[in-house]
């Protein structure tokens, strides 16, 4: 089974905030990509325990090498994707847990850049603890939800060349 899981917090009150990043774009690629042989899910269960509701769909390692996890990225300007394997949470609590529940690290990410950046790309984070909490919590305005309702159509195609044609073509076309 191909599976695509978006990171993100159950609940009206999270619905537009950037650590929803992964379950809006998973609930509008869904749309695009509904004739496919594709499985999404956003988890019912807060980000820290996202690994509880993917661990009992992943159950060998096959299922493992078709598992595309999408999430948000602080690190990332926003509007930007970055396709990753088997690496580390990179301090992302949601893809910690999905990496503790499945004993390991050897799946595909889709890391969506949510910080505002200068002219030149430099990210502009938040800094401190309390700021980056309130920043990742917070929603998203107008210009920013339609920048993430656009990059769906990218999102959409990188998350069918991931599976048409291997996670390194992928990479090599959309990192």
């Amino acid at each position: 089974m191909k599976l695509v899981v978006g990171l993100g917090n159950p609940g009206k009150e999270y619905e537009n905030t950037r650590h929803n990043t992964g379950r809006i774009l998973v609930g509008l690629i869904e749309k695009k990509l509904e004739d496919s042989k594709i499985k999404f899910i956003t988890p019912d269960n807060f980000m820290n325990n996202s690994g509880k509701a993917v661990v009992p769909l992943v159950k060998t390692k096959k299922d493992l090498k078709n598992l595309v996890v999408i999430y948000d990225d602080i690190d990332l300007p926003l509007g930007k994707i970055k396709i990753s394997f088997n690496r580390s949470s990179g301090g992302h609590n949601g893809l910690g847990s999905v990496i503790k529940a499945l004993k390991s690290e050897e799946f595909l990410r889709i890391r969506i850049g949510i910080s505002p950046a200068t002219p030149k790309g430099v990210v502009k984070k938040p800094k401190g603890e309390k700021a980056v909490l309130n920043f990742l919590l917070g929603e998203y305005n107008k210009l920013e939800l339609e920048t993430i309702k656009k990059l769906s159509k990218t999102v959409a195609e990188a998350v069918e060349t991931i599976f048409a044609e291997g996670k390194d073509k992928a990479m090599s076309l959309y990192n």
